[in-house]
Formats: structure tokens, C-alpha cells, sequence
């Protein structure tokens, strides 16, 4: 293992350990944060209440000494509320851009589904493009970027389904799921006084996450290990449960992904079970099940799990 895998896996770690002083007890979930991040992706936090969705998203962000602006969506919002607005200065007689809260390095879009389907929209370009546009003029977001967004699966009140597009632009999606009884333990003693996250520093810069993000890209990723991308993705094309597959941002998706699992793992050399850990979040939301099928009430997450068992991983070719 060479020094700059062995800084960036520090680095990471550090990151990691230091949201786990928050969220006791889901190391496997931030690390799956953490991968989003340094893969240059955006996270969707999809969970009942009370799990601790937004803590995730806080408590990555004070980790990290960058700017960050929390969006708390609601159904009465505009677009402007959260891309912003050119105004026309009399002094200057030059419009002025005042940017809105979606132009900063760590943004939480909390509750994302309250907002209507023109509010979700005004997300979908600066998440693949890392650009807003107002009245023709081009502004790009800042670097790094990234967009961790909550919403609940279970509240259906006053809220507006993601449309597949919006889905599709997000890396990954993450569910937390209840803590054991242990670390439901470990929780309440660890508030007795205080939140956890009001003492929270930070321990890397956007230097560091920019240095992260590169050396993803240094990863090495063999032929086979792409071939295996490629298969599965394509399994989800073809499989009769499955109204609509992943496209092919997902095969991406799966790719640079995998090259971050191995990097916080310390190799600089991709294997089929990163691939294998994080195909379940980075297609299962990007699948649409067909509801005429007769396998019964499956959901995407099934489905990758069946997809899965019936694609070969590749070996090593013998020598």
C-alpha cells in the first residue's frame, strides 16, 4: 500500500469516526456517507422519524470545514428560495446575483419529498451539472458539492413522490434502520446533558475532500471488475420483474463507488465484493418494479439482492 492510499484512508477514517461519536452504532451507513462524498455523488437519507437522518447529514457537515446551509423544504417554496435571484441594482444598472442556500459545499435538503415537483426540479441541474442557470446566465456551485437529502417513506401527507429523474441523479440511498438495545443504551447516556453534536469539530478542510475525491480516481479497476459492473446493471434491464432498469448513470455510479470503498479500505485495487456491498444502494432506487408480475410484492431492494445470487462474480484469470 503506498503513502497516498495509506493519507486518504487516514483521512476517511478520520471523517467516519468522527460522525460514529453522533450516530452510535451505524459505522456501515456513514461509511457509505463518507463513499457518496468522496465519490462526488449526493445521498438521499430515506428512513422512518426519529432515526437520526438529519443527524447523519449535520454531523458529516461539522465534520467537514466546509460551507453549509440546511434547506427545510416545504410545499409553499419557490425555486428562487433555493437556487436564488438576479436583481436589478438602479446604482449599477447591471442585474446582481444573490445566490440562494443551494450555493454552498454541504447542503441538507430536509424533507425533500414536501417540496412540489417545480421546487424538486430546480435541483436536477446543479446536481448533475454542479451549475445553476438564472436568466441565461450560467453559475457554478461550489467545489466540493454535495447534497444529502432526507425524506420518509412512510409520510404521505402534503408530499410529492421524487420523480425518477431526481432518483436517478442521486448516488446513493441510505436507510439507517433502528439501533440495537445496546447502542439505544449508548444514546441516552451519551445525552444525559447534552447533544453529542454541539461539541463536534471538525477534522478535515475542502482541501482534504478535494484530495480525497482525486486519489478515488487513482483506484485500479479491472476488466473483469468493470465486465461485472456492466452485467449487473444489465440484469437489471432484463429481468421480467422489472418495469424500468438502471440506466446507464448507474453503471457509473457503481463504478466510481466501488473505487471509494476500496480506497477507505486501504487498497488502491477494486475487488467484486465492493461492488457486491454497494449494489443494493446505488440501484435499488433506481429500479421500478413492475406491479403485473406474478414473483408477488417485491421492491427494488429485492430485486438487486436476486440480481445478485444469479450474476457470476468474476476470478481471477488462472495464470
Amino acid at each position: 500500500m503506498n503513502n497516498g492510499i495509506e493519507a486518504a484512508q487516514a483521512k476517511a477514517k478520520a471523517i467516519v469516526d468522527n460522525v460514529e461519536q453522533v450516530l452510535v452504532g451505524k459505522r456501515d451507513k456513514v461509511e457509505l456517507a463518507v463513499i457518496a462524498l468522496i465519490s462526488q455523488g449526493h445521498v438521499l437519507l430515506e428512513d422512518i422519524p426519529g432515526v437520526g437522518k438529519t443527524m447523519l447529514a449535520r454531523s458529516l457537515a461539522k465534520s467537514l470545514d466546509c460551507s453549509f446551509k440546511r434547506i427545510q423544504f416545504t410545499p409553499d417554496m419557490l425555486p428562487s428560495d433555493i437556487i436564488g435571484v438576479s436583481i436589478y441594482n438602479q446604482k449599477t444598472s447591471n442585474f446582481e446575483f444573490y445566490p440562494g442556500p443551494v450555493m454552498a459545499q454541504i447542503v441538507l435538503a430536509d424533507e425533500i419529498n414536501r417540496g412540489t415537483p417545480k421546487l424538486q426540479s430546480a435541483l436536477l441541474e446543479c446536481m448533475e451539472e454542479r451549475q445553476i442557470t438564472i436568466d441565461g446566465v450560467a453559475h457554478k456551485m461550489p467545489n466540493p458539492f454535495h447534497i444529502l437529502a432526507t425524506q420518509s417513506p412512510i409520510e404521505y401527507e402534503s408530499t410529492f413522490p421524487l420523480p425518477e429523474t431526481q432518483l436517478d441523479r442521486f448516488l446513493m440511498r441510505i436507510s439507517l434502520g433502528y439501533p440495537s438495545v445496546s447502542d439505544e443504551i449508548i444514546i441516552m447516556d451519551r445525552q444525559r446533558y447534552h447533544h453529542p453534536i454541539m461539541t463536534l469539530q471538525a477534522v478535515a478542510t475542502s482541501a482534504d475532500v478535494e484530495m480525497l475525491q482525486m486519489a478515488v480516481k487513482d483506484v485500479y479497476i479491472d476488466d473483469l471488475i468493470k465486465q461485472y459492473i456492466a452485467d449487473l446493471v444489465g440484469a437489471t434491464r432484463n429481468h421480467p420483474a422489472i418495469l424500468l432498469g438502471a440506466s446507464p448513470r448507474a453503471s457509473l455510479a457503481l463504478y466510481r463507488t466501488a473505487q471509494a470503498k476500496a480506497l477507505i479500505s486501504g487498497r488502491d485495487y477494486v475487488l467484486p465484493d465492493d461492488v457486491k456491498a454497494l449494489a443494493e444502494p446505488v440501484l435499488a432506487h433506481r429500479i421500478i418494479v413492475s406491479l403485473t408480475d406474478s414473483s408477488g410484492d417485491k421492491s427494488g431492494r429485492d430485486m438487486v439482492t436476486q440480481i445478485l445470487e444469479t450474476v457470476s462474480v468474476p476470478c481471477a484469470p488462472a495464470k
